[in-house]
């Protein structure tokens, strides 16, 4: 039967309502930032606790309620868990074949120092993957570089967790912007622009305060020439990319123009110390100081060369087209016991619309795939025989079935929660602030990608919510809908699927809230100056922002 979402269920307050429904949040926080839970016990506890909360409170029916789980937690299975496993199994196979000695000489001959190696990987190459994969691929590959290299195992995942805040925006080929031009009707160009007025400040940012969360600020000084050529390079190309080619590009010539200037800026300029972390301390003498050959280097690296180039060509939209038509994809158009059965309400939409629930099991389209195949062909050109693969293959399924779980739980948590209203009746809250609403335009976005761990849903849940509370209160709406997207990179960092995938990543399984721990002051200190920065666009310096227009 039917079942209309309610945002106001307890005495028709939505602060009521919104206090209430969010215990399952506080629940995860304490869980994880106090209580120091593991991640695949507080994931399957706050799933949960929100079964109860929304049958109790929503009076949503309990079928309706485990269908809406079941339907997050195979989401998280597939795609995601699938992009973790595949990650570290290519990973895995380089360690196995012998090979990242090699990567590891030929990084710390551009440079042996810490602070630059973060730069070059957890930034540019990290930009660059979420350009072309989003959904995990960027934290679990560089953060398994990084450990290779020999940083702490939590330094790593929590500084490729920070670094993946600049290009979010922009990842998966423009995935989510295309998504808030598609749910507000503005089109994608014109969000891609504003966007692009608003994250080249924070990218210029972002490689400095992680030198400066590296090795404080004296450490900071010694390379923040280099920095600065990382930051200013990848906002300077984003700003342009992002204003004059659209959404789909950015993040890749972004990342790129700023990987080439940081390397060129190495060969004539070097810190003056070699930085690296105190648990180093007495180990310079096991710095890598072979010299390796050419042919050497690009074998040890051809995995990501490959990985690189199919990822590409997997998220262009013509490839993913390709695949639609040739049917390489199972289609469960009704997904059971959810499809049909709940209807959205006013003020979200204007008469009761029908919150569609499909499943596309994606099984060639899906990054995860390109990463195997990436896999496969390394197998042969690395030398290792399909025995010693498939060995690593399971030792890898056994070092992250934890991990799974919790992305399951996570994901399961995050559609229950939009499709019980729960979602709406915090982005209702918000947006009955009035003239503070630019303000806190960007919490929204921030709070909806730690509830669903991606930005791409984060637009496609508030976008519409964001661009109607502009035009009442007399804001340009485009502004709102970009910040959703803007203050959402920031939660990226904090979210349980982000910390799952970067735990997974790192053998940090059952240490999560370590993780979040290490990320959540973080995340709030970078919303607060997007915070800031959307109120002066709002109100100081609104010609900063194009205001919707026919197209490019």
């Amino acid at each position: 039967m039917p079942w209309t979402q309610n945002y106001s269920a307890l005495g028709g307050s939505i602060a009521l309502t919104a206090l209430v429904v969010s215990i399952p949040i506080f629940f995860l926080l304490w869980a994880l930032a106090i209580k120091r839970m593991k991640g695949h016990i507080a994931g399957i506890s706050t799933l949960l606790i929100t079964l109860v909360i929304v049958v109790l409170v929503y009076k949503m029916p309990i079928s309706i309620a485990l269908s809406a789980s079941l339907y997050g937690i195979l989401y998280g299975l597939w795609p995601i868990s699938w992009i973790v496993v595949t990650a570290v199994f290519l990973y895995n196979l380089t360690v196995e074949a012998g090979q990242f000695d090699v990567i590891k000489g030929s990084i710390s001959a551009i440079s042996d120092d810490r602070r630059i190696q973060a730069l070059l990987v957890a930034f540019c190459f990290g930009a660059f993957l979420e350009g072309a994969a989003g959904f995990g691929a960027p934290v679990a590959i560089t953060a398994s570089i990084l450990i290779g290299l020999g940083f702490n195992p939590l330094y790593a995942a929590g500084i490729c967790l920070i670094a993946n805040t600049a290009p979010v925006a922009f990842g998966a080929i423009g995935a989510p912007i295309i998504a808030a031009g598609a749910v507000t009707g503005m089109g994608d160009f014109v969000i891609s622009q504003a966007i692009g007025r608003q994250l080249p400040f924070l990218s210029v940012i972002i490689p400095i305060y992680l030198i400066v969360l590296m090795s404080g600020w004296k450490g900071a000084k010694e390379v923040l020439p280099a920095a600065l050529v990382a930051g200013i390079s990848f906002a300077i190309a984003q700003w342009w990319s992002s204003n004059h080619l659209g959404a789909y590009l950015p993040d890749i010539i972004s990342s790129l123009f700023s990987l080439i200037a940081l390397t060129l800026f190495l060969r004539v300029w070097k810190p003056k110390n070699n930085w690296r972390f105190p648990h180093e301390e007495g180990k310079e003498k096991n710095v890598v100081t072979q010299r390796f050959t050419a042919g050497q280097i690009i074998k040890a690296w051809s995995p990501f060369a490959i990985l690189t180039v199919l990822v590409g060509i997997w998220g262009t939209p013509g490839f993913k087209n390709w695949a639609t038509n040739a049917g390489l994809y199972i289609n469960i158009q009704h997904w059971p016991g959810l499809d049909g059965l709940v209807y959205k309400a006013a003020p979200i939409v204007a008469k009761p619309t029908v919150y569609a629930a499909a499943y596309k099991w994606d099984w060639f389209s899906a990054a995860g795939t390109a990463i195997l195949i990436s896999a496969i062909i390394s197998m042969f050109i690395l030398g290792v025989s399909p025995g010693r693969a498939w060995k690593v293959f399971v030792k890898t399924i056994k070092q992250l079935i934890f991990a799974i779980i919790n992305i399951a739980a996570v994901l399961g948590f995050a559609y229950l929660a939009n499709y019980s209203g729960l979602s709406y009746t915090l982005g209702l809250l918000f947006a009955s602030t009035g003239s503070l609403f630019p303000f806190l335009s960007p919490v929204l976005g921030w709070l909806a990608v730690f509830l669903t761990g991606s930005d791409t849903s984060a637009n496609a849940l508030f976008g519409k919510l964001q661009q109607v509370t502009a035009e009442q209160i007399g804001v340009n709406p485009v502004l709102t809908v970009a910040a959703n997207s803007s203050g959402g990179v920031v939660g990226k960092m904090i979210s349980p699927q982000s910390i799952a995938v970067a735990a997974a990543a790192t053998s940090l399984v059952g240490r999560e809230s370590e993780l979040l721990r290490f990320t959540l002051k973080h995340s709030i200190v970078l919303l607060l100056v997007i915070c800031i920065m959307i109120t002066l666009q709002a109100y100081v310096v609104p010609g900063m922002i194009p205001v919707i227009s026919a197209g490019p």
